[in-house]
């Protein structure tokens, strides 16, 4: 117990730390690296919760995918940083209170978890006490929450092929492949036989 103890007050320092960093730090790169870090950090807490299948998630996911492609935006985009920290104390005001508000709305729902009878009562039943937390997670994901999971993967089609299509067009002055073009073709329009005659080739 004193080792999970430890670790927990290890793992929560740093992620907090980490996430204070990433909305403190001067330069984007180390605000992402910053971010990967607090994630790092909030897998650990979910391995110590029995959560591993989240922890393995958030790993993959978030620090494999979404991060690592902010950090290649921010590295590959000419940004003028001096020029985005111009407006900062012109939005402050407006950021604080959203702040403020998101606080609020925190401590209400902590407040009302806290007081209310059935705190921490979980209500995924697992039916086997040997039945590991990834196999109970994706029993009741693909048993009572099915069709919720397809309609999310359906959105998630709808999203991508929208990107596709938006990003996509035809631009003048771009040479694309067409490959109905190449295939139909003549021989004729492509090669062209020349007889040179003999000492005038060049």
């Amino acid at each position: 117990m004193i080792v999970q103890a430890l670790a927990f007050y290890v793992f929560a320092a740093v992620a907090t730390a980490a996430g204070v960093m990433v909305i403190s730090a001067r330069n984007p790169v180390h605000s992402v690296l910053f971010l990967i870090l607090a994630f790092f950090n909030a897998a650990g807490l979910f391995v110590l919760l029995g959560a591993e299948f989240l922890a393995m998630l958030l790993v993959v996911v978030y620090v494999g995918a979404v991060a690592v492609l902010f950090l290649f935006v921010v590295m590959m985009l000419d940004i003028n940083f001096a020029e985005l920290r111009e407006g900062f104390l012109q939005y402050l005001p407006i950021g604080a209170l959203v702040g403020v508000v998101l606080l609020a709305e925190l401590a209400l729902v902590g407040g009302s978890w806290v007081l209310s009878e059935g705190a921490g009562a979980t209500s995924l039943p697992v039916p086997d006490e040997k039945m590991t937390n990834t196999h109970a997670l994706g029993h009741v994901l693909y048993t009572d929450y099915i069709y919720l999971f397809q309609a999310a993967g359906l959105v998630l089609l709808v999203a991508m092929i929208g990107a596709i299509v938006l990003t996509h067009r035809r631009r003048t002055g771009v040479h694309r492949q067409r490959i109905v073009t190449q295939i139909n073709r003549r021989r004729e329009d492509t090669i062209e036989v020349v007889k040179v005659p003999a000492g005038e080739g060049r």
